[in-house]
């Protein structure tokens, strides 16, 4: 479980460029993980934009503490653990992480590139893989 420094480099100032955009970003993310997997609307019963909100709080936390991804293990863990109560599945990961990267295209435009798009993968790849490590379907 690691990126390299370039990859957090990435990441972190490709976030920041995101972030002073973070309630529209959100919207971005969930009209279109809702456009991907309709099913998934369902999963979602309070407040959307508060939602949002806790989304892009949760991103920026966890961009900022790529620095030390081990202590982010129990966190992932947790969260894990209560998205799994909420009925989210291992195989709502895939429609999660193609809206997120979509959603860092739009808000990227031009910058979102090639090596920032493979950066974010890495980064998804690792949170997917920690959090469904805790999550029995």
């Amino acid at each position: 479980m690691s990126l390299t420094q370039q990859q957090i480099t990435l990441i972190q100032t490709s976030f920041s460029k995101v972030e002073p955009i973070s309630l529209k970003a959100a919207e971005i993310f969930y009209d279109t993980l809702f456009s991907y997997d309709p099913s998934l609307k369902r999963l979602f019963k309070g407040d959307i934009k508060q939602q949002g909100r806790k989304l892009m709080a949760m991103l920026h936390a966890a961009v900022n503490g790529l620095n030390d991804l081990e202590s982010l293990v129990p966190v992932l863990h947790q969260l894990a653990q209560r998205h799994e109560g909420y009925g989210v599945k291992k195989s709502h990961f895939t429609p999660v992480g193609n809206a997120l990267l979509h959603t860092l295209k739009i808000g990227l435009g031009d910058e979102f590139t090639p090596e920032v798009r493979a950066a974010w993968v890495a980064l998804l790849h690792i949170v997917a893989d920690t959090m469904k490590s805790k999550m029995a379907a």
